[in-house]
């Protein structure tokens, strides 16, 4: 690889897959790692008797931290890129892996979970930078592979933490400060090539970037406006599965803990496999019909899982995660194009904003259930997906945009 990452300037299309197949397994690594937090609580909720709602904090210290200061790290590597930020950001995860490992008290998690969330918040919006530099054009396949790789990785914390971490306890989260030390060498190398391009020097934005925009400024308005909602959506609704899913199959269907993080695995797995076709398909048929079934298309499914019994549950997940999970790599591309020039910014906005629906869901959500229960948050999230009708707002980007 490293030949290839060396010579990216006259092997275009060999090293653009290299390139593009190696950030999307550091997304991997990241995720995963990341994914270690809420695959754990139930054991911090017993070890540190905690409530739903404290849990809820933890995951809205973690996701907040990095919706913060995604949109800021965006904003400024746009003017200022910093071609060594990835191993840097990988640096922080690793120091939060083993805060939590360590950690004797509900402080130290929440410290934890902000270092965690700093490393997310400098990784997403710079790597997201690197896959579109990699694509060759074809940016929603270049957005797909790069997200479907955190998604993998987010599918694989839960087994991970079932096979590994629960059997010999929260201290053995420190083991994975190997993973991040690796990933840490992958994105140095990465970072060379990123600087190899010269875009580490001059910066994604052009002259007249910040006129480009195929629409008037009121009509991009509105569109990212559009957009938020449909990320609104479905980050509340995710934060339902990835924060009180393990809850929900204990106390409903009585299964042990590892139990329920496999078919928390197959839930993100699905979701995983449902990303690699968003993106393609935007690129082929408009990123606006993607966004459109993407959303709205769970809703029956949502409605419907409240109700099913265990085995109905897994696979209505499974269709939820595999619908739901398209929207984001189209959602991403689309506003890329809408607001051309500015790829940090908008990545680091909709990464960002994402985490951050995810934290506030996750400590409203804890409310929710700590006063109601658990079924009755699934029973108000289902209703979520009906906010996908306002990408019927959405103008027809691909009939406008020129070339970026």
């Amino acid at each position: 690889m490293a030949e290839s990452v060396v010579t990216a300037g006259t092997r275009r299309e060999r090293t653009t897959f290299a390139v593009l197949g190696a950030i999307s397994f550091c997304h991997l690594l990241n995720d995963m790692m990341q994914s270690l937090l809420p695959a754990i609580y139930p054991l911090l909720k017993g070890g540190f008797d905690l409530s739903f709602g404290q849990i809820g904090l933890l995951t809205l210290t973690y996701q907040f931290t990095a919706s913060m200061l995604q949109p800021i790290v965006g904003l400024f590597t746009d003017k200022r890129p910093q071609a060594y930020s990835l191993p840097f950001s990988m640096g922080s995860t690793l120091i939060g892996l083993v805060v939590v490992a360590l950690a004797g008290s509900y402080l130290m998690l929440i410290l934890g979970a902000a270092l965690l969330g700093v490393g997310s918040s400098i990784f997403h919006p710079e790597s997201s930078r690197i896959a579109r530099l990699a694509s060759g054009g074809q940016h929603g396949l270049a957005q797909s592979l790069f997200q479907v790789g955190g998604n993998f990785g987010q599918s694989l914390g839960p087994l991970v933490a079932a096979f590994v971490i629960v059997p010999r306890g929260q201290e053995s989260m420190a083991w994975f400060a190997l993973v991040a030390l690796g990933g840490m060498a992958i994105l140095t190398i990465l970072s060379q090539w990123y600087k190899g391009t010269g875009e580490a020097h001059r910066g994604t934005r052009k002259p007249g970037a910040d006129v480009a925009s195929p629409f008037p400024a009121s009509t991009v308005r509105r569109a990212i406006a559009v957009l938020i909602a449909l990320i609104f959506s479905k980050y509340f609704y995710l934060a339902s599965i990835t924060s009180y899913y393990l809850f929900y199959l204990q106390r409903h269907f009585g299964l042990s803990t590892a139990q329920a993080q496999i078919y928390l695995f197959v839930f993100l797995a699905s979701a995983a496999a449902g990303t690699i076709a968003g993106g393609p398909i935007g690129d082929r048929i408009g990123r606006k019909p993607v966004i459109w079934a993407s959303i709205l298309g769970v809703l029956p499914f949502t409605l419907a899982l409240p109700h099913v019994g265990l085995a109905g549950t897994v696979i209505l997940s499974m269709l939820i995660g595999l619908i739901l999970s398209s929207a984001f790599a189209a959602i991403v591309v689309y506003a890329q194009e809408l607001m051309p020039g500015r790829v940090g910014a908008v990545s680091g906005l909709f990464f960002g904003f994402a985490f951050g629906m995810g934290g506030i869901g996750a400590a409203v959500l804890g409310w929710l259930a700590d006063r109601t229960s658990i079924e009755f948050v699934y029973e108000v999230c289902a209703f979520l997906p009906a906010i996908g009708l306002l990408a019927a707002f959405l103008p027809n980007i691909e009939r406008r945009a020129s070339p970026t």
